[in-house]
């Protein structure tokens, strides 16, 4: 029991260094090149951060645990939007960059749409919607790119001090996130040992520890961002993080090992993740994005929403 908790405690130590080190190289990146933070949130910082969910459900695919693969991304996504993104906008509400946020709020409707589409009319998902997922990953990281380079924010001098050589940051970056991929894997199996210990039902440590576990170097960079002021940073992670749990999460998994709609809990005598997991889904990337996108703000009282909505999904998990 020692060895597991010894383990978890450096899982957490490497997830907290490593998303601060990856916050300090995106933003040195940023202010050097003159990109918007949220657009570097929106594609490098959201990448390494879900590292996690892609490695949790390649591997769960290729095991023939589809069921695995599809809740891990599908409730990275809730976890992210209702949990940290709301935690973040209750503790501190921010104005919003619209430009640049609405890009990545266009592409994950878009892929949301591909994917709700096969879940509610097939039921399942084969390997040529995984490549579909994928092809929308592609020209959503080719758009971006052209994005940031055609309209660079102005350069000071003082931020290309202040942020030291562009070497730094990149290594910053890279560090950052291979310190996250290896936290969060500590984390995830050695919480799932501990638990185990303890006479923790299965159930609830598939709940806790798979999705809430590959959803901390989310909540890590949020934190570290509004530590450090950064504010449009968590906010573009969180968002791209969704897209990708969407487009290459579940597309790799998909492109690996298709798999057919989990069906193995059901309300009413519905399947479950048709009338309850989507369309959660769904309703708090909504009220996250959209009055973001009109306003150009985030209120308290969105973060508070999104909360209680969090938590009646976990009632519905855990007793329903």
């Amino acid at each position: 029991m020692f060895i597991p908790v010894l383990l978890f405690g450096l899982g957490l130590l490497l997830l907290i260094k490593g998303g601060d080190w990856f916050v300090e190289g995106a933003t040195g990146i940023a202010h050097r090149f003159g990109v918007p933070e949220l657009l570097i949130g929106a594609t490098v910082v959201s990448i390494g951060t879900t590292l996690p969910e892609v490695m949790v459900s390649a591997t769960s695919a290729v095991g023939g645990h589809g069921e695995l693969a599809y809740g891990n991304a599908i409730g990275s996504i809730i976890c992210n939007t209702a949990l940290i993104a709301a935690l973040t906008i209750a503790i501190r509400p921010s104005k919003v960059d619209r430009k640049s946020l609405s890009t990545p709020v266009v592409f994950f409707f878009l892929a949301a749409a591909v994917y709700l589409y096969r879940a509610y009319v097939s039921g399942s998902f084969s390997r040529a919607v995984g490549l579909e997922l994928l092809g929308i990953f592609a020209v959503y990281m080719i758009l971006t790119i052209r994005q940031a380079f055609r309209n660079p924010a102005p350069v000071t001098r003082e931020a290309e001090l202040g942020n030291g050589p562009t070497w730094k940051s990149l290594l910053l970056l890279a560090v950052g996130a291979i310190l996250i991929a290896i936290g969060a894997d500590l984390l995830v199996d050695n919480g799932t040992l501990i638990a185990q210990a303890m006479g923790v039902p299965e159930s609830v440590i598939a709940l806790t520890f798979v999705a809430l576990g590959t959803s901390l170097p989310e909540l890590v960079t949020a934190i570290t961002s509004l530590a450090k002021g950064h504010g449009a940073l968590s906010l573009g992670n969180i968002v791209g993080a969704n897209l990708f749990n969407l487009v290459l999460v579940s597309g790799i998994s998909v492109t690996l090992a298709p798999f057919d709609l989990p069906a193995s809990k059901t309300i009413g005598g519905y399947n479950a993740s048709l009338v309850v997991d989507l369309p959660v889904m769904m309703l708090v990337m909504s009220l996250l994005t959209l009055p973001a996108l009109v306003k150009g703000k985030l209120t308290r009282g969105q973060g508070v929403l999104l909360l209680c909505i969090y938590g009646a999904f976990c009632v519905f998990q855990f007793f329903l």
